[in-house]
């Protein structure tokens, strides 16, 4: 029996080409219906039952999203979607039957953008795909509707395009989800964003884990771009509301 049940509602019409998704599942009873329900969806399908297969496809097809399980033969999910995060930025939702919140953190603080517990409902997987897809979507290509490649705020410098930060002039490694929390502050630098805001904008709204993983990365950045992370020059709390990156600093 199917861990979930899919209802025929193909959303694009015969011969149109929708994303491609890289279905990372090696339990057929899911994966055949799953393929069956995405295509029908209008989504390009391609799957792999196997850890460095998946890894593989992925950086040689490119998808624009990748559903993975976590128990794979080969190597498990966590280790492909940390491979997969050297190495390219499309969207990742994990699929498990593990429910320990633990395990949830440990999948979403490797990269995973998002998380899904079998047995799980296939509108919800559809509608959490679409909206990591609309997030990921490329930006205009007029480049003056672009925003600058570089924001430079005091000594810390952030390269869009290149997913770089460089501290007085000398790179500063980081992890995706820190570029991304840092980018969503300094785009925003001044403005007092709620814990709800950069949740949303750096998690993304259909996002379900433990809030605190928020107050866990800005401890990382503050830690790697702050001279005394205890008292933060740039990324400031604001108590009982969120964080705000001050642009009085810089001056």
């Amino acid at each position: 029996m199917s861990k979930f049940s899919i209802s025929h509602s193909p959303n694009l019409s015969a011969g149109s080409v929708g994303p491609t998704v890289l279905l990372v599942e090696d339990d057929n009873s899911i994966a055949e219906p799953l393929v069956f329900g995405l295509r029908q969806e209008g989504f390009e399908v391609v799957r792999s039952a196997d850890g460095l297969d998946a890894l593989n496809k992925a950086l040689e097809i490119k998808p624009d999203l990748v559903l993975l399980d976590v128990m794979l033969p080969g190597i498990d999910g966590y280790e492909v979607c940390r491979r997969l995060r050297d190495q390219a930025h499309m969207p990742i939702i994990m699929l498990t039957a593990r429910d320990q919140e633990m395990e949830r953190v440990m999948g979403l603080e490797i990269g995973a953008d998002d998380y899904l517990v079998k047995p799980f409902s296939f509108r919800e997987l559809v509608a959490r795909m679409r909206v990591h897809l609309r997030r990921a979507a490329p930006v205009s290509e007029n480049a003056a509707a672009r925003p600058p490649q570089q924001l430079t705020i005091g000594d810390i410098t952030l390269d869009r395009e290149g997913r770089q930060v460089f501290r007085r002039g000398q790179p500063v490694e980081l992890s995706r989800r820190e570029f991304d929390l840092l980018q969503t502050l300094m785009e925003h630098a001044g403005r007092a964003l709620t814990r709800q805001e950069l949740l949303d904008l750096v998690w993304g709204e259909a996002w379900v884990g433990n809030p605190r993983t928020l107050d866990v990365h800005m401890h990382w950045l503050r830690e790697k771009l702050e001279d005394d992370p205890i008292n933060p020059r740039y990324m400031e709390t604001v108590y009982g509301y969120g964080y705000r990156f001050r642009v009085e600093a810089a001056e």
